[in-house]
C-alpha cells in the first residue's frame, strides 16, 4: 500500500473583527456584528467550503482587551461553536478553555457535548492563563505561579481524558427486549486523586465519535514545552523565523518520543497573518493602510502585556534598545516564549517604538506577511516542506473578506501544488488532522492468536 501524501493543516483563528488591532476600525470589517450568532456560521461556512480543518477561538475568564480602543470578543466560544456546528457538516472546532479557572469534569462535560452534537469535530486548546487579572473573577487572592498551574494542568488532563474514556465503546447494550440500556461492568469510576483535584467518576455520558476531543495546547514556555510533548496532539506556536520554527518543531516532535509518541501524532500549527493583493507593493500598502489607523496607547498596553516590559519612557520615533530585552532567551531555551519573539524583533531590525508597535498590531507576535497569493503560498510551502510546521493556523487581518481573500486565492494554489486537500476525506477533526481514534483506557487488551 501506497502512503498517501503528506498534507498540510488549515484552521482559521477567529477573532471577531480580525487579528489586527485596528481592524475594528477599517470599513471593510464588520465590528458591529460581533455579537451576532449568524456572522460566526457564514465564517465557518466559508471555511467549510474551502476544506479548512477547523476554526478556532481563543478565550479567557476576563476582560484582557482596552476596549476603549478595541472591539472585545466575548461570546463564550464552546456555545458559539455549538452554533457553527449547527450550520457546517465536516468543519473541525476548537475552543479554548483553562485548567486553571475549570474543574474537570464541568469541561469533560462541555466538550464532550460539543464533540456528541457536531458529530466528531471537537478540540479543546488547553490553556492554563498566563496573566493575574482573572483570579479575582473567581474569588481569589492570586493567580497561580506557572510552576503551579502546569501541574494543576497534568492532573487536570488525566482526569479529563479518564473521563471521556470511562464508557468503553461498546456500553451502550440498547436491548429493548432485554430492558437493558447500557451495560453497567462497562462504566468505570476513575478515582483520580492528586496534589490539587479529586475525581471520583464515572462520566454521565458515552464515549464521544471521536473517541474524545482532540487536545491541542499553544503554550510554547520551556514547561509548555514539555506539557505539549505529554499531551498536544497540534500545536499553535508564534515564529518570526523559518530557523526558529524548525528548532521548534524539532524539539517537540523529539519530546513526544520522550513519551513514547511517533512524531506523526503531533500537528505543529504556527499562526500566519496574510495581507494579499494582485501585486506584493499593493499588499504592503493595504498592511500600511491598517497600521496607519492603530491608536500608540492600546499598542502599548498590549506590548507590556506581551513582554511585561514598560517602553512609555520612549519616543514613538526612537529606535528600541537592544538592552531592553537583554536576557530574553532564545527560542530551544526561554521561560516566556512571546517575550523572545519580541526580543527577536528588536534585535534583528532595530525598529523605532512605533515600528515594533505597529510589526506587533498585525497578530501579537504571530508572522505577519504581505504579498500576492502565489508569495504566501510559497511562504507556506517553504516552511512546510522544510521542517518548520504540519501547516498554519490562518489569521486574517479583518474579518469576513481577509479569510475570503485567503481561501478564494491561496488554498486554491496550494490545492494545485496537491499541498491541501480538494475534498474532505473523512467527518471528523482527527480525520482532517491525520489522528487515529483513541482506544478507551478501560477498553479490554486484544488476544493475540499464536
Amino acid at each position: 500500500m501506497v502512503n498517501a501524501p503528506r498534507q498540510l493543516s488549515l484552521n482559521a483563528f477567529i477573532y471577531p473583527s480580525g487579528h489586527h488591532e485596528a481592524a475594528w476600525r477599517h470599513p471593510d470589517s464588520r465590528p458591529d456584528r460581533i455579537y451576532d450568532v449568524t456572522y460566526y456560521q457564514e465564517i465557518g461556512r466559508t471555511a467549510e467550503a474551502a476544506k479548512l480543518d477547523a476554526v478556532f477561538f481563543a478565550d479567557g475568564p476576563a476582560l484582557r482587551t482596552d476596549v476603549r480602543h478595541n472591539a472585545a470578543p466575548g461570546l463564550e466560544p464552546i456555545t458559539l461553536l455549538t452554533a457553527i456546528a449547527s450550520a457546517t457538516t465536516h468543519l473541525g472546532l476548537i475552543a479554548t478553555a483553562s485548567t486553571t479557572y475549570y474543574e474537570p469534569y464541568n469541561l469533560a462535560r462541555l466538550f464532550s457535548s460539543l464533540d456528541h452534537i457536531s458529530g466528531g469535530r471537537a478540540g479543546w486548546n488547553i490553556v492554563t492563563t498566563g496573566t493575574d487579572v482573572a483570579a479575582a473573577n473567581f474569588g481569589l487572592d492570586r493567580h497561580p505561579d506557572h510552576r503551579e498551574r502546569y501541574a494543576r494542568a497534568r492532573e487536570f488532563v488525566d482526569a479529563v481524558v479518564a473521563l471521556w474514556d470511562s464508557w468503553e465503546d461498546d456500553a451502550i447494550v440498547l436491548d429493548r427486549a432485554a430492558g437493558i440500556y447500557a451495560d453497567a461492568d462497562k462504566i468505570h469510576p476513575i478515582d483520580f486523586v492528586g496534589e490539587y483535584l479529586r475525581v471520583r467518576g464515572p462520566f454521565n455520558s458515552a464515549r464521544t465519535p471521536q473517541g474524545r476531543p482532540v487536545l491541542v495546547q499553544a503554550g510554547a514556555s520551556n514547561e509548555g514545552r514539555a506539557f505539549a510533548g505529554r499531551y498536544a496532539e497540534a500545536i499553535f506556536t508564534a515564529h518570526q523565523r523559518l530557523s526558529d520554527a524548525q528548532a521548534f518543531y524539532a524539539d517537540i516532535k523529539a519530546k513526544a518520543a520522550e513519551y513514547g509518541r511517533a512524531a506523526e501524532e503531533v500537528r505543529i500549527l504556527p499562526g500566519i497573518s496574510p495581507f494579499i493583493a494582485d501585486t506584493e507593493s499593493a499588499a504592503r500598502r493595504l498592511e500600511r493602510e491598517f497600521n496607519e489607523l492603530t491608536v500608540p496607547e492600546y499598542g502599548l498596553k498590549q506590548l507590556e502585556s506581551i513582554t511585561g516590559t514598560s517602553l512609555r519612557g520612549y519616543a514613538l520615533d526612537e529606535v528600541v534598545p537592544v538592552e531592553v530585552f537583554a536576557g530574553a532567551g532564545d527560542v530551544t531555551d526561554n521561560a516566556r516564549s512571546r517575550l523572545q519573539v519580541v526580543a527577536g524583533i528588536v534585535e534583528r531590525e532595530r525598529p523605532t517604538l512605533r515600528g515594533l508597535l505597529h510589526r506587533l498590531a498585525g497578530a501579537r507576535g504571530h508572522r505577519v506577511i504581505a504579498g500576492t497569493p502565489e508569495q504566501i503560498a510559497d511562504t507556506i510551502e517553504e516552511w512546510f516542506t522544510h521542517g518548520a510546521a504540519d501547516g498554519f493556523n490562518v489569521m486574517p487581518p479583518w474579518y469576513p473578506g481577509g479569510l475570503e481573500v485567503f481561501t478564494s486565492t491561496v488554498v486554491p494554489i496550494l490545492q494545485e501544488r496537491g499541498l491541501f486537500r480538494t475534498e474532505y476525506s473523512g467527518t471528523t477533526l482527527r480525520d482532517h488532522f491525520g489522528l487515529a481514534r483513541p482506544a478507551s483506557r478501560f477498553a479490554p487488551e486484544p488476544v493475540s492468536v499464536g
